[in-house]
């Protein structure tokens, strides 16, 4: 047993306390803010904001740009929900209610798919890397995470399938890049995932 916690560990050994203390508080924005997702709660948005800002920083000095990029994007649409949830209503001056993709939310859902993915690429050739299956997955998941965050703001079902899907690409990632806890972060993310799913689901109209 304790073999195996050293091994979780070690990849902490050489890293400042100061980088610690912050992706454990990602790690904890992060899940708050998926049960609040769950809940169909606006503070979602401001604490997701604060997770995203932090995995902004450790995911650039640690590489991985695709992610870098999707967690400034998290952020930037993390005002954009927050604005659409709080200020775009229905014609009775609802919420937004929770509904199922049609067929143009899939055709701007595959844009911001494609695009994002095509513009990871390019980032990653500027960077002199993309040479292992790794920095290929982290642009899949990047094309996933924009497109199941589009669907979130607009507060579609299925973005929800968009993070099950990425949250699963993404652990073997995070073990591979030394962040231990993140990697931990998205197998329950995942599990959070699948439940946000149904109770969404159980909403919709």
């Amino acid at each position: 047993m304790n073999e195996w916690i050293n091994i979780f560990l070690s990849p902490y050994h050489n890293k400042s306390w100061g980088d610690i203390i912050l992706e454990l508080t990602a790690v904890i924005l992060s899940i708050f803010s998926v049960i609040f997702a769950q809940k169909n709660n606006i503070w979602l948005y401001p604490i997701g904001i604060f997770s995203t800002i932090i995995y902004s920083y450790l995911t650039f000095i640690y590489f991985l740009y695709g992610d870098f990029i999707i967690n400034i994007y998290y952020t930037g649409m993390g005002f954009y929900g927050w604005y659409l949830w709080t200020y775009k209503k229905d014609k009775k001056k609802q919420k937004i209610p929770i509904t199922y993709s049609n067929k143009k939310d899939y055709f701007y859902t595959a844009l911001f798919f494609l695009s994002t993915c095509i513009f990871s690429i390019t980032v990653y050739f500027f960077n002199g890397k993309l040479n292992n299956n790794f920095d290929w997955m982290d642009v899949l998941t990047t094309g996933i995470f924009f497109s199941g965050m589009y669907q979130m703001a607009i507060k579609k079902v299925e973005n929800w399938i968009f993070w099950m899907v990425g949250n699963l690409i993404s652990i073997p990632i995070y073990f591979f890049k030394g962040l231990i806890l993140t990697a931990f972060l998205f197998i329950f993310l995942a599990v959070l995932s699948i439940i946000g799913y149904v109770l969404w689901n159980k909403k919709a109209y």
